[in-house]
């Protein structure tokens, strides 16, 4: 006879995994980058709109004082601490907690997903600053002098007023490439703040250009050149310092980005995590010790 067995094995229960979140968490790299980055757009189209930029195209940008370069710097630093702040504060907020980890290393890698967001967001905003400034030093480029390839488009930023009052005259001569020779006197124009100055040749050779184009005698157009000479070696300087000066700045400004960014991350793991309410109630070691 044959004996039917019943099946005494147990339903095998449903076998729960759970997925540990990676180190680097690109998603709220991203975010954070992303939020950092539209900041700092929004401020610095601000800063254009009243004023805060150390050049310009106009001719009166030379009349601007040092103390304008130093506000332009100082608002570089203020830029770069709430961009930062924000990009970094999103990057540890929004990143996902790993259980496992002490109140040591996830404060550490709160902190290294704040420092890969302001890294991120400081990379693009230089790859972008890359492409436009050859785009823009040629659209700023005066009318006067074509963005051509016998332009000097640095010397017509530069000198285009001291350009101007070169070849200043009642009437232009028919026929002559006018963009060629402001070119041709802006690259020369460019070597009186070398240390030896303009050569002589070359002031021989700027004056009887000049008196050509203008029809000066040759004794005024040495004059002119001489004060041209000396108008342009004022405001080469005056270019140069108010470049150094915000160079400076624009590293220190990204030197404190990125102590803001891994603090601001950190700032927002303790958020996340609830050690911190969104008003600055302190509640972590209550929560901490309710959880053991």
């Amino acid at each position: 006879m044959a004996e039917t067995f019943a099946s005494t094995r147990e339903p095998r229960p449903d076998v729960i995994t759970q997925t540990v979140p990676r180190y680097v968490q690109w998603g709220p790299i991203f975010a954070g980058a992303l939020a950092a980055a539209g900041v700092a757009f929004v401020l610095h189209s601000f800063a254009l709109g009243i004023g805060l930029a150390v050049s310009s195209t106009a001719p009166t940008w030379r009349d601007s004082s040092a103390g304008l370069w130093f506000g332009s710097g100082v608002y570089l630093l203020f830029v770069a601490v709430l961009s930062y702040g924000v990009g970094g504060y999103v990057a540890g907020r929004t990143r996902e907690r790993v259980d496992s980890a002490g109140p040591g290393e996830t404060e550490t890698r709160d902190g290294f997903h704040g420092l890969i967001a302001w890294a991120m967001a400081t990379l693009a905003t230089g790859v972008l600053l890359a492409f436009a400034a050859p785009v823009a030093a040629r659209l700023a480029a005066p009318s006067a002098g074509s963005a051509g390839p016998t332009a000097s488009v640095g010397g017509e930023n530069i000198l285009a007023y001291d350009l101007d009052q070169l070849f200043r005259a009642e009437r232009q001569p028919g026929g002559v490439d006018m963009n060629y020779a402001r070119a041709e006197a802006s690259r020369i124009l460019l070597t009186s703040t070398g240390h030896d100055g303009v050569a002589a040749d070359d002031r021989t050779y700027l004056a009887r250009l000049t008196g050509e184009m203008t029809g000066l005698t040759p004794a005024d157009a040495a004059r002119r050149v001489d004060t041209v000479i000396a108008s342009s070696r004022r405001d080469i300087d005056r270019a140069r310092h108010a470049s150094l000066i915000v160079a400076f700045f624009a590293g220190a400004a990204a030197a404190v980005g990125l102590a803001v960014a891994w603090f601001a991350a950190g700032a927002g793991g303790r958020q996340r995590d609830g050690d911190v309410a969104a008003w600055g109630t302190v509640r972590g070691v209550v929560r901490r010790e309710a959880a053991r």
